[in-house]
């Protein structure tokens, strides 16, 4: 089978190469799929740059999304591959526990793009957060995938949200996916619009994928008692939260790495799963899929991933 392998870190498009190699043979607890759909995520930008808190042994397999279809079954299912990446392949291995079933009326495409970010977002908001009905939250880079999810998570959940994306092109994709208000910021400074949208009280939940400088300018603009998710750090800078700013406003800057319930707590996995199933039927989750291209155009994709120039999902397909 043809499977693209990362051989030494760097740019993924050009440390990656589509190699020939032995279909994998499911262990005990595993099934094999033919992999029909992989989702685009940034920490497979990172990861294949030596970025990323997960450090797969080189060479190795990209991908952590997928949709597949169960070999001995043919059963579509959507998860990670087992033990970490493996998702850009035409086959791969998944815990059999851990592969969860497509609703019939999701593409395979749509399917992919159901498990990392919407999981991510329903943790985070839910979980993590507690957002409530009648709430505001603040979702910034909303056209991406993780902040498409998050847009629509928010207005399941009954809150006013809140999108900050860069460009017009971005900033009508968050409107179409129904966020209340959206900030262009490339030519706007969030924070006097969040404060005067909210009447001087700031969102209650910040759902930060980006972190440096937008990190800093989101604690002027939370509520009190307000809670900021830390996604990740897109924009390059981990940033720091001063201990007295945080007892001056009563908030909470609140750690989301979802992946570290498959240690501490895997049953979180099904549910959520579960939830986003009901969600999907319900019709208030869509997921948006901005682009698909073949398998064998990874390192393309990968490079507009990296470069920012991508809405919602960037799906590879065999």
């Amino acid at each position: 089978m043809r499977a693209w392998r990362v051989h030494e870190l760097g740019d993924p498009s050009q440390v990656m190469s589509f190699d020939e190699v032995d279909r994998p043979t499911p262990g005990e607890g595993q099934v094999l799929v033919k992999v029909r759909a992989a989702a685009l995520n940034f920490p497979d930008v990172l990861m294949a740059m030596g970025m990323y808190q997960e450090k797969p042994p080189l060479p190795y397999t990209p991908g952590v999304e997928l949709c597949g279809e169960i070999v001995e079954t043919g059963q579509r299912v959507i998860g990670s591959p087992a033990g970490g990446p493996g998702a850009f392949a035409e086959y791969a291995l998944m815990d059999a526990a851990a592969a969860f079933p497509v609703p019939d009326s999701m593409s395979d495409e749509k399917a992919a793009s159901l498990y990392l970010t919407y999981q991510t977002g329903y943790v985070g908001l839910h979980r993590r957060a507690h957002l409530q009905a009648g709430e505001t939250l603040l979702v910034h880079a909303g056209a991406g995938g993780v902040g498409t999810a998050a847009i629509q998570l928010g207005k399941a959940a009954g809150a006013t949200v809140i999108a900050t994306a860069g460009g017009s092109r971005k900033t009508e994709v968050c409107t179409q996916l129904g966020a209340d208000h959206v900030i262009d910021y490339t030519t706007e400074d969030f924070v006097p619009i969040v404060k005067e949208v909210t009447g001087g009280r700031g969102a209650d939940v910040v759902y930060d994928p980006v972190g440096g400088d937008v990190f800093d300018k989101s604690r002027k603009c939370i509520a009190f008692e307000g809670r900021l998710v830390v996604v990740g750090f897109t924009s390059g800078r981990i940033p720091e939260a001063p201990a007295n700013h945080l007892l001056v406003k009563n908030y909470s800057v609140v750690g989301l790495h979802w992946g570290l319930y498959r240690k501490y707590d895997p049953s979180v996995f099904t549910e959520t799963h579960e939830r986003l199933v009901e969600l999907v039927e319900q019709g208030k989750v869509d997921p948006l899929v901005g682009e698909v291209l073949p398998l064998g155009q990874a390192p393309q994709a990968l490079l507009k991933l990296a470069s920012r120039d991508t809405v919602g999902k960037v799906v590879l397909v065999p």
